[in-house]
């Protein structure tokens, strides 16, 4: 469900009639391996919830034109817990038609929106990735609000967005009372020129608030000074460059990620930390 709309530029804003799914439809773009970073850093941070879950249901929200990110997040997430169940939501109803041949015991696809029509289930997660994208900023409390009054008791909400090779992506974990709790950054490292090229990709609830006044704005900054401090590690790659600076950032930030998922090109930081002011 690639969707579309915005509160402020005349856009349609997330909406519902009678017996429609919420949303609209967009061009639904997606490619093999897009999602990767995310979908590994769901395995490995969020591993512990995926075996608590009473159910391990997880839905895939928006996949697009294409099931595959869907089939690639499932064989990733089966490495955690083999019994978990996968359902493909899209708004399109031709692109469900054209996923349902990839349905296998475990994983099916289903025409729908941010209202999650799993009926009777609550799921342990929901991943939403590239769907805000072109919503109004106003827009987005709503579309977590409606997501997340679907999710399981602890359930935790993925939404994010990357560019279309994937190499650069950024997201948010929101938990069951729709509030976020972090930020996570990643990013291809050897193509990376300065953590702050990752801003075009930030989540719509951050986008426009990478200006100077705002914490994102403060926090990208101390990043790229970081990195700049640790160019001479850069003759022994990339990721030690990375790491180096996320570490010098955990001075002065809540830096939540460890070394080696650093050494990967991550960071994440608490939301509270780089959340919008006013």
């Amino acid at each position: 469900m690639a969707v579309r709309g915005g509160g402020s530029g005349g856009a349609p804003r997330p909406h519902r009639t009678a017996g429609k799914p919420t949303g609209v439809i967009t061009r639904g773009t997606t490619n093999p391996n897009r999602l990767r970073r995310v979908d590994r850093w769901i395995a490995a941070e969020h591993a512990r919830l995926l075996r608590a879950a009473d159910d391990p249901l997880v839905v895939d929200l928006g996949y697009g034109a294409s099931p595959v990110t869907t089939l690639e997040f499932l064989r990733r997430l089966r490495g955690v817990r083999p019994d978990v169940e996968m359902v493909g939501i899209e708004i399109d109803p031709e692109r469900v038609a054209a996923a349902r041949p990839y349905e296998e015991p475990g994983l099916s696809f289903v025409r729908g929106g941010f209202e999650v029509p799993v009926p009777g289930r609550r799921p342990a997660l929901v991943r939403a990735f590239n769907v805000l994208r072109q919503y109004g900023e106003d827009d987005v409390a709503h579309a977590w609000s409606v997501m997340c009054a679907r999710l399981a008791p602890g359930g935790l909400l993925v939404e994010g967005t990357c560019d279309e090779p994937g190499r650069l992506a950024a997201w948010l974990a929101v938990g069951p009372d729709a509030r976020p709790r972090s930020l996570t950054l990643a990013a291809r490292l050897a193509a990376l020129e300065r953590p702050s090229a990752l801003a075009e990709r930030l989540p719509k609830a951050l986008i426009h608030r990478n200006v100077p006044g705002e914490p994102v704005h403060a926090f990208l900054a101390a990043f790229d000074r970081a990195w700049d401090t640790y160019a001479p590690l850069g003759a022994l790659g990339a990721r030690q460059r990375w790491a180096a600076a996320v570490a010098a950032l955990a001075a002065d930030w809540p830096v939540r990620t460890t070394p080696s998922r650093a050494r990967g090109g991550e960071v994440t930081v608490d939301w509270a930390a780089v959340a919008p002011r006013g």
